[in-house]
């Protein structure tokens, strides 16, 4: 009997969805279809609980949920005993089941690869797999899917995780059939930013991959539009096919989640975005994005900071996300943010479940957690009638745990996918309850006592004519069958060893007593005395306190060193007494006052009368020089991305597109006074990328650090680097090599953007007259740019050295019929200042580097000074994130270095480069209605005795030399108290990882390694 019914049981396991297209070799067995799971505790939604209920399931359906189910005549049952069960989880970001991306071939030793590799009708860049389909590629994998089950999962839905558009993703359950595993073969189009396995050159840089996808999605367009016509391209075919789905983007970081919002926001695609697990940072943010999020739940492991020269290594930042991870989920439970969990980023998956309960331990609540993992993917995928809740006619896939899963010590013993058991932990052998129970045969009494201590021993006592007999056992029980083995002791000896086996029907157990001699007998195990053993609950080892709650003010911005904890806000404020060097025909004031009100200068002069200005903050500048915000021309601070110089033009990248507002040395240029920064596209290529304007705002999002309405500017460049001179042997494929080319490369490019440009004004006039009702023309993202600079929309700022390839460019653009605003670097200008007054261009230069390379060495000190006489509008830049701290110091230089006056000397640094940017109506001098972008100096602002003491933009004091004391002593406290919690994980026996070195990555011109997006060099 036992064994029948373990036979039946087992069939339980089978699929009860056997292909019936397929054939079966042999007797095909009768599949048990109906398991009736008894005295469980069922979360059959996260709103709704049965204590104490019972389920019915029948070919991989739920029939019943309930209080009381009726048990169908051929049903299985299985008692549970107070266990739990708990509809499966769905993982919306997964490559379960899909092959590694191998790359099309290796590219070492073969030089750059300009086109695709790829064949067939696709398109031109071979990180666009639009056409890629999971469901193709799919195949079950039953370690994979075991360790899935092992944290809860049944459904994923999963994708080829390799390229920038990376195709459809298809829901599979986690079952044994690859057949029957697949429930939407097409379930979501999947986005990153990555180009994953392409070993083509283009891009190169995060900008080059937003540009790429921004491309295609307009070329989608037209496709869809009419563009067909000129050829059949799969890749965009597809594309349009990928818009019916939900869409999926992988950010990668932190800020590139914004980047893929503004590429949806283009687009009208509301991306779900698979998150970082740091969106509490940056919670205003993300709540604009209106974006569900998918939240990885990978808490950071504590460092070992044991050694206090270690722990330095350990930046601020880490230090607060180690503490706060944790709440993230709740941070955006409080915000109202959609959001689910996934586990691809837990490499083993049994700390998935870990994380989860430290979220619900954070004050997450419990439904909130567990509608993340079950109703809220559903709904997604819009499948919230079949999975994620175990109702009537829901799939029969649930889990059985021992106990709440949120709780730390549930484990979980099966999975069921579908009707197919999946074990995953061997349910726990029963153990008989201690206490006394009476086995009864015929009219004989046997008092068998189990248990321990005093009270209760493993013994069985059996009354025979007045004597009592006694006898040792050994109890075993499985599953519902119970098997006593009782040995007599010497009194008894003559019994022989009497055997009990029984199945438990009601509260008893029915079965067979066989005697020392052979004898058997029908016999009944009946408790009499129970005393149900007390659980011992473990103590935790680490911290006992509640846990910590963050909440939103816990946050500071942005999240790193020198964020504000407090943000700064604008106010009325009077600096008095101060020496103002105003950069207009005032000169200079002494003992003068400045008036700013709501961001702008309202008032200045010298006779302060404080009655005008009541409730004005007053700030004695008594000994201070007060100027003008310095202005870098030529920066790369605050990017991710820098160059992309895989083709000769990238006029079609934005650096807008990428910057990086936590850089830390945003607040160290603020700390020299630096208050507005160009931040210029390298110089890898002829026709480099779009420019960002930036205001120096701390703590602000990237953009709103971008200046309002301020003119475009595009990166050009000349020299080395645009043919590649020292690039190495195998780079010389990518055209132009020479000189003579890079002259080819500008004429080649206007010329063409003319031709476009012209298209699309015919089509405008054309459509805006009705005429015409044809495809427009397709929309060329980097012709469009070029052509914004023959319309002067667009300003070119070009990266040159020597005078020959000067007059070239300056050729070039008489020809062509724009200016080239201004001249970067250029430290020949001295021998053509005369041809650029002529042609109207500017010069931003350095003020004394020379002899770093071929180019410089004609280069002289004297440059800016002698640029400046012939009536160049001259700035110094800093093209370095050190140097830009000390631009006023570089400004001093051209007092020695040619006898410039302090004032103009000044103006290098202010007004002449808001004067190239085209923004000196509104910055660069202290004048009655420009911005209140100022400095307040300790000492002469051409010294290098001079520091920032305040440093304001908008009116707003994002820099003060006070408070930056305060904050160095702030973060001291701040680091010591969250090492001190470190230090008790260490002594608690967790898992630490060893901290390692970080050194800051700043970019150049040419720099082409953007392996860390600008962020760390790691060793």
């Amino acid at each position: 009997m036992r064994f029948i019914h373990l036979f039946i049981f087992l069939l339980c396991g089978m699929s009860v969805f056997a292909q019936t297209t397929f054939p079966y070799n042999g007797v095909r067995p009768k599949e048990v279809t109906s398991v009736l799971f008894t005295h469980a505790n069922i979360q059959v939604s996260p709103s709704e609980f049965i204590e104490d209920g019972m389920m019915l399931i029948e070919k991989g359906k739920i029939v019943e949920v309930g209080k009381s189910v009726a048990q169908p005549q051929n049903a299985v049952v299985v008692d549970l005993e107070g266990k739990y069960i708990f509809p499966t989880f769905i993982d919306l970001y997964s490559d379960y089941g899909m092959p590694d991306s191998k790359s099309e071939g290796s590219r070492r030793g073969r030089g750059p690869q300009i086109e695709t590799d790829r064949k067939g009708a696709f398109g031109w860049n071979q990180a666009i797999r639009s056409d890629q389909n999971a469901a193709m590629f799919f195949e079950t994998n039953g370690e994979a899917a075991k360790e899935l089950r092992s944290a809860g999962f049944g459904y994923v839905l999963t994708h080829k995780k390799d390229g920038i558009v990376r195709g459809s993703g298809a829901l599979v359950s986690l079952g044994s059939d690859v057949n029957e595993a697949i429930k939407q073969e097409k379930a979501g189009a999947f986005y990153s930013f990555n180009k994953g396995s392409s070993t083509q050159d283009y891009p190169s840089s995060l900008m080059g991959s937003i540009a790429l996808l921004r491309q295609t999605y307009y070329d989608a367009q037209w496709y869809k539009n009419g563009g067909s016509s000129e050829g059949v391209n799969l890749a965009l075919s597809e594309m349009n096919q990928l818009q019916n789905l939900p869409s999926f983007f992988e950010a990668g970081n932190k800020w590139s989640v914004f980047r893929a919002d503004n590429v949806g926001d283009e687009f009208g695609v509301q991306y779900i975005i698979v998150g970082t697990g740091e969106e509490y940072q940056r919670l205003d943010d993300v709540k604009n994005t209106k974006a569900t999020f998918i939240i990885p739940m990978n808490f950071p492991t504590a460092y070992d900071v044991s050694d206090p020269y270690l722990a330095r290594w350990v930046s601020f930042s880490e230090l607060k996300h180690w503490e706060m991870a944790s709440s993230n989920a709740q941070f955006l439970y409080n915000e109202s943010i959609p959001f689910v969990f996934t586990s691809s980023e837990n490499k083993e998956k049994s700390s998935f479940l870990e994380s989860v309960r430290k979220a619900v331990e954070s004050g997450l609540p419990k439904e909130v957690a567990l509608a993340a993992l079950t109703i809220k993917p559903a709904q997604i995928l819009k499948t919230e009638q079949s999975f994620g809740q175990l109702k009537k006619g829901f799939a029969a896939s649930f889990f059985i745990a021992s106990k709440d899963i949120f709780e730390d010590d549930s484990e979980i013993f099966e999975s069921w996918i579908e009707g197919e058991k999946f074990e995953v932990k061997p349910l726990p052998q029963k153990e008989m309850a201690t206490g006394r129970y009476d086995l009864q045969w015929q009219e004989k009494v046997m008092s068998v006592y189990l248990g321990e201590g005093k009270e209760f021993s493993d013994k069985a006592l059996l009354v025979v004519n007045n004597d009592t007999l006694s006898f040792k056992i050994q109890s075993k029980q499985e599953l519902d069958f119970v098997n006593l083995v009782m040995k007599p002791d010497s009194a008894a000896k003559s019994m022989g060893t009497v055997l009990f086996s029984g199945w438990k029907a009601d509260k008893v157990w029915r079965g067979v007593l066989e005697m020392g001699d052979g004898s058997q007998f029908d016999a009944v195990l009946s408790p009499l005395v129970l005393k149900e053993k007390e659980e011992k609950k473990k103590e935790k080892t680490a911290d006992k306190t509640a846990p910590e709650i963050f909440n939103k003010t816990s946050i500071i911005y942005p999240f790193t060193a020198y964020g504000w904890i407090d943000k700064p806000e604008q106010k009325d404020l009077i600096i008095e007494n101060v020496t103002i060097w105003t950069n207009e025909e005032e000169g200079k004031i002494e003992n003068g006052f400045v008036f700013i009100s709501k961001g702008k200068i309202a008032a200045l002069g010298q006779n302060f009368d404080a009655s005008k200005y009541a409730g004005a903050e007053i700030i004695d500048g008594t000994g201070m020089h007060l100027t003008a915000g310095i202005i870098d021309e030529h920066s790369h601070i605050a990017l991710a991305s820098v160059n992309e110089g895989s083709q000769a033009s990238s006029a079609e990248v934005e650096e807008a597109t990428v910057l990086w507002p936590e850089d830390i040395n945003i607040y160290r240029q603020l700390s020299g006074g630096v208050t507005a920064s160009q931040l210029l596209h390298g110089s890898a290529n002829p026709i480099g990328g779009q420019s960002a304007f930036i205001k120096l705002r701390w703590g602000s999002n990237a953009e709103a650090m971008l200046v309002e309405n301020a003119d475009g500017f595009i990166k050009f460049a000349l020299g080395e680097n645009v043919k590649q001179s020292n690039w190495g042997d195998f780079n010389r494929v990518r055209f132009p090599q020479t000189r003579m080319g890079v002259e080819q490369v500008y004429y080649d490019h206007f010329i063409r953007a003319r031709e476009y440009d012209a298209e699309w004004k015919k089509y405008n006039q054309l459509a805006k007259s009705k005429k015409f009702s044809g495809t427009a023309p397709r929309v060329d993202l980097e012709l469009k740019a070029i052509a914004e600079i023959l319309n002067k929309e667009r300003f070119v700022t070009c990266h040159s050295y020597v005078q020959s390839e000067i007059n070239m460019l300056m050729h070039v653009a008489d020809s062509m019929g724009f200016r080239i605003n201004t001249f970067t670097h250029i430290l020949e200008g001295y021998k053509v200042a005369d041809k650029m007054r002529e042609h109207g261009a500017g010069g931003s230069t350095f003020s004394d580097w020379w002899a770093y390379k071929m180019e410089v060495q004609h280069a002289i000190p004297f440059n800016g000074a002698l640029m400046h006489r012939e009536g160049i509008v001259v700035a110094f830049n800093s093209d370095d994130a050190e140097m830009a701290r000390r631009l006023n110091q570089e400004a001093g230089k051209a007092v020695k270095y040619g006898e410039v006056s302090e004032e103009d000397a000044l103006k290098f640094v202010t007004l002449n480069p808001a004067k190239l940017l085209h923004v000196d109506d509104r910055m660069g001098s202290i004048k009655v209605g420009k911005d209140a972008d100022i400095v307040l100096w300790t000492d002469h602002p051409l010294s290098i005795y001079a520091r920032a003491s305040k440093t304001f933009v908008d009116g707003i004091c994002y820099f003060d030399l006070e408070k930056d004391e305060a904050y160095r002593e702030w973060m001291e406290k701040e680091r010591a108290r969250i090492i001190q919690k470190m230090l008790l994980e260490k002594q608690a026996g967790k898992p630490t990882r060893k901290p390692m070195f970080k050194g800051e990555k700043h970019f150049h011109c040419d720099t082409m390694d953007e392996s860390s997006q600008g962020v760390f060099y790691r060793n």
